[in-house]
């Protein structure tokens, strides 16, 4: 199946993640800039009026560059909404969203039919993070029109199955727009993740640690001192698994290696349940080990482009020796 138009010739195949409180306007403006998608979820605009007024600045930013770089323009953005019944703002937000005609809306925590067919009312795509098969199933049953697999090592919410196991076992019966998150930080990992079947790579933690990301700069220096080593994975917080920086743990007076287990049932959105979670408690994936330093998005995008283009070339090379 061949890629939704607004998908097609990206400069980078990478999706910036919709990082809860950290990713703002300005992180989506110089992501989409840059060559990529840039996205936030709907609900870091708080209060909810304020959607309306960032979607503006998005949305007015963005057509400016285009006008201004008809050779380079901006790739399209994504606004994330939560779905799951405990968000209370879902129907304002995409009421919002529909006003702005987001072109891409990534949905979580569930699947909803009637998200899927606004977006679709509007001429969006919709692309639905899942951690299985059988969630990606239901997913596509329900309209979506692409998958983000969330596999072991991603930030904030992720699952628990291998890249090579997740995208073989999706590919086996989807082929529309799918990307990979899991601890992909460098170009060649960006390339990897397209050999093994993705579209797109999807990265989010990394770009903690940018000039523009609304994070505490304690946050964004946690991300350049530490490693994989200090990724800790659990339910505590919000009642569904993620990943956390062990040292923001420890700092809410917590031990990283007993903690217990979450309940799902606790889990709240909306006008401002898991927001301490998010604030206090640090996400974050496994691949924060090539991070050195806190840098413009640009910058990090250029980076991986560096490196995307230079591992196609040792892929070349390597093709051509063994030919």
């Amino acid at each position: 199946m061949p890629l939704p138009p607004i998908l097609r010739n990206l400069p980078l195949p990478i999706i910036g993640a919709p990082m809860f409180i950290i990713a703002n306007p300005k992180l989506v403006i110089e992501q989409c800039t840059a060559g990529i998608v840039g996205s936030m979820p709907a609900l870091n605009a708080r209060p909810a009026s304020q959607l309306d007024e960032w979607l503006a600045e998005i949305t007015e930013t963005l057509a400016a560059w285009d006008r201004a770089h008809p050779e380079r323009k901006a790739a399209p953005f994504a606004i994330n909404q939560i779905v799951h019944k405990s968000n209370d703002r879902l129907e304002h937000d995409m009421a919002v969203c529909a006003k702005y005609k987001v072109p891409i809306v990534i949905t979580s925590l569930g699947a909803r039919p009637e998200v899927n067919e606004a977006v679709h009312g509007w001429g969006g795509v919709v692309l639905h993070d899942v951690i299985n098969n059988r969630f990606a199933r239901k997913a596509v049953e329900k309209g979506a029109d692409g998958l983000i697999a969330v596999a072991a090592g991603a930030g904030g919410h992720a699952g628990v199955k291998s890249p090579f196991v997740l995208v073989a076992e999706l590919r086996e019966w989807f082929d529309g727009p799918l990307a990979l998150s899991g601890a992909i930080a460098t170009g060649g990992a960006v390339l990897a993740a397209q050999a093994m079947g993705a579209d797109f790579a999807y990265i989010g933690s990394p770009f903690i640690a940018t000039e523009e990301a609304k994070a505490p700069e304690a946050y964004k220096q946690c991300i350049v001192e530490c490693t994989s080593d200090d990724i800790v994975y659990s339910s505590l917080f919000t009642g569904v698994h993620g990943n956390y920086l062990a040292p923001s743990i420890r700092a809410a007076g917590l031990d990283p290696e007993h903690l217990p287990e979450g309940d799902v049932s606790t889990m709240q959105f909306g006008s401002g349940g898991a927001k301490k979670a998010w604030k206090d408690i640090w996400g974050c994936g496994q691949g924060i080990g090539v991070v050195k330093a806190v840098v413009p998005a640009a910058e990090l995008v250029a980076r991986l482009s560096r490196e995307y283009v230079a591992a196609r070339e040792r892929l070349a090379l390597l093709s051509a020796s063994v030919r």
